[in-house]
């Protein structure tokens, strides 16, 4: 059978949503692999990377059961909510691609000024560093008594960048991914099962 027909649109619309249902089990994964292992103490960075991974996955789970099943209205769901997830995506791709220093400044500031004790001493412990722009002498690792330590703000600016242009490249990469899952599902909504009845027009 030709690639564009029934069986080809379902095959491509599951295919596509066990990728992303992988990728939301990684997701959960490494939350728990960095909280097991001590890498990430915060609670709120955890909850909020398996937070994401849970919803990627009822999304995935949606999507692949009303392919396998040709459920219309769980295809429409899957639709909107693929939908909107890439307009917001895209955006934030733009956003993290276009963003200069000193707006990475400001936002890794505002992002340090909101965290919790856990998490400021789990960057400063991996990046041996002491406060932010200006030593804050009473919240330095143990490391910073023996080793002399530069402010975290100047460390983290130097990677932002870099992280940046990766997430926006991923963002955008996967923002595609996902106007492809609303184009197959569309599609695959109005094909016909040439398995039921050929009157019937589903």
């Amino acid at each position: 059978m030709v690639c564009g027909g029934f069986s080809c649109s379902k095959n491509a619309l599951c295919a596509l949503n066990v990728v992303y249902l992988l990728v939301s089990l990684l997701l959960i994964g490494i939350a728990g692999w960095g909280k097991g292992y001590g890498i990430v103490s915060s609670i709120s960075v955890i909850g909020g990377i398996i937070g994401v991974g849970v919803f990627l996955f009822f999304i995935a789970l949606v999507g692949f059961i009303g392919a396998a099943k040709h459920h219309q209205v769980l295809l429409f769901f899957y639709m909107v909510v693929l939908f909107l997830l890439f307009i917001i995506q895209l955006c934030i791709s733009f956003y993290c691609l276009g963003m200069n220093k000193e707006s990475q400044e400001t936002m890794l500031h505002y992002a340090w000024e909101r965290m919790d004790n856990d998490t400021k001493a789990d960057v400063q412990n991996n990046l041996k560093c002491c406060g932010f722009f200006q030593k804050e002498t009473n919240d330095c690792p143990k490391v910073c008594s023996t080793h002399q330590c530069s402010d975290c703000g100047n460390q983290m600016l130097q990677h932002a960048a870099e992280v940046l242009h990766v997430c926006g490249g991923v963002g955008l990469f996967f923002s595609f991914t996902e106007i492809l899952g609303v184009w197959l599902a569309a599609r695959f909504r109005n094909q016909k099962d040439p398995r039921a009845n050929p009157s019937a027009f589903l």
